[in-house]
């Protein structure tokens, strides 16, 4: 088998010659870690054998982007206007590994949105991966590897809107002006349809999936209730339409503790989540036992477990282990590796990994 063929396999519960897994990389700063520690990317590969797929996510950004602009800065920290439009203090020593604050959004009124989603939010491929966007796609689909869309950042129905008002701001709006959200929702709806229709009058794609991020170590940031009544229904109209051009898995990303939320995610047509945080209490094995085999799982290996000794390594290995073996299951990390991994303890734990994958003990 390749990694195209193994993926679909795995996702539909049949035979594989062994258990795909993906390598979700590290931040920044913890490959600065590792060069110093003796990785050379030349002659390294961070894969570590795992299968590979082509993510495709980067192009779903505000296009064009905000100009980076500095507005103060001292010794610890700098204050900038992102590419998205989003005013930042952010540390100088861990920028990517530490959490930012946020500082301002550049959407305030219905009026800012309608500006923004005007000149920064069209479909038009030719910009936002280039003019040769279909030779582009037609490569990468040519390759044995699955190709997964991921509208990364700015393909679902509560991230991007907290992109542009700030989770404060859009949770107090559900109440305050549930119109606009609506509004919202469906300029992204709108959005991912007209993007993937011409992705898919293309190529075919393996799998699809949209980001929220709206969960904290202990729940969702939003009610289910809420969830079901303003997203489901813009989940399903997205799902239907992929689904209707030939997409078999359609899923999405969220950090955090998500349980409440995923039978509203089954029943919008959704069948696969990630990256299950288990520091947020998601167990992958409960998660098969009280959800079924409905939904595909990805992820769900501790990360935190890197940073400590061997037998920890192995025995998170191990703990997911059977649902390895009963498929519908694809492992890998539970978020990127942080700098407080030891390089050679990374090394470790691929080649662990992938014995466990291989069935080689």
């Amino acid at each position: 088998m390749n990694d195209l063929t193994r993926f679909h396999a795995m996702m539909r519960y049949q035979p594989v010659d062994h258990t795909p897994y993906w390598s979700w990389g590290g931040w920044p700063e913890t490959y600065q870690r590792w060069e110093k520690e003796g990785y050379n990317p030349q002659t390294f590969d961070v894969n570590g054998g795992a299968d590979r797929r082509i993510a495709y996510g980067d192009w779903w950004f505000p296009n064009p982007a905000f100009e980076h602009t500095v507005l103060a800065e001292d010794d610890f920290t700098v204050t900038y206007i992102n590419h998205e439009g989003i005013t930042m203090r952010e540390r100088k020593d861990n920028p990517f590994s530490s959490m930012p604050q946020f500082v301002r959004f550049p959407v305030e009124t219905r009026e800012d949105f309608r500006k923004f989603w005007r000149e920064r939010m069209q479909p038009d491929l030719s910009q936002r991966i280039g003019p040769d966007w279909r030779a582009q796609l037609l490569a990468a689909r040519a390759q044995p590897h699955p190709l997964v869309v991921i509208s990364d950042r700015w393909g679902g129905f509560f991230g991007p809107l907290r992109n542009m008002l700030g989770v404060q701001t859009l949770c107090t709006m559900f109440y305050d002006d549930p119109a606009f959200v609506e509004e919202m929702m469906d300029a992204d709806a709108d959005l991912i349809i007209a993007i993937m229709a011409q992705v898919l009058d293309v190529v075919s794609v393996d799998a699809f999936a949209m980001w929220e991020d709206m969960a904290y170590k202990s729940a969702p940031l939003i009610s289910p209730a809420l969830v079901r009544r303003y997203m489901l229904p813009r989940y399903r109209r997205v799902a239907d339409y992929l689904r209707g051009r030939g997409v078999e898995w359609i899923g999405l990303d969220s950090d955090g503790q998500i349980d409440p939320l995923i039978p509203i995610w089954l029943d919008a047509g959704l069948n696969f989540l990630y990256p299950f945080e288990v520091q947020a209490g998601m167990d992958v094995l409960q998660v098969r036992r009280k959800y079924g085999r409905e939904l595909r799982i990805w992820g769900g290996v501790d990360k935190r477990v890197l940073a400590h000794g061997q037998a920890e390594m192995d025995a998170e290995l191990e703990r997911v282990r059977p649902l390895m073996e009963e498929g519908g299951y694809l492992p890998h990390t539970d978020h990127s590796v942080p700098p407080d991994v030891p390089f050679a303890n990374y090394v470790y734990f691929m080649q662990r990994f992938g014995d466990v994958c291989h069935g080689r003990g």
